[in-house]
């Protein structure tokens, strides 16, 4: 039974894992175009620039960040 409730564990933590990134690629996607989209407009330059900067860290740590695995 141990052995089972450890595999579930495994599961929802893979899931949970797999939403994060997937949220944070959306997101940073959302915010660089809208980062592009204030950024086009001289008046808005200033706050578009660094919400597209933030948007493709976001982007970037969502698709090419692994978290830390525990040794079994």
């Amino acid at each position: 039974m141990k052995e089972a409730h450890a595999s579930e564990r495994h599961l929802l933590e893979s899931g949970e894992r797999i939403l994060a990134h997937t949220i944070a690629v959306a997101l940073g996607f959302v915010l660089m175009m809208v980062g592009l989209g204030m950024g086009v407009t001289m008046v808005l330059l200033p706050i578009g620039l660094p919400l597209g900067l933030v948007g493709l860290l976001l982007f970037v740590w969502g698709m090419f960040s692994a978290a830390p695995r525990k040794q079994t």
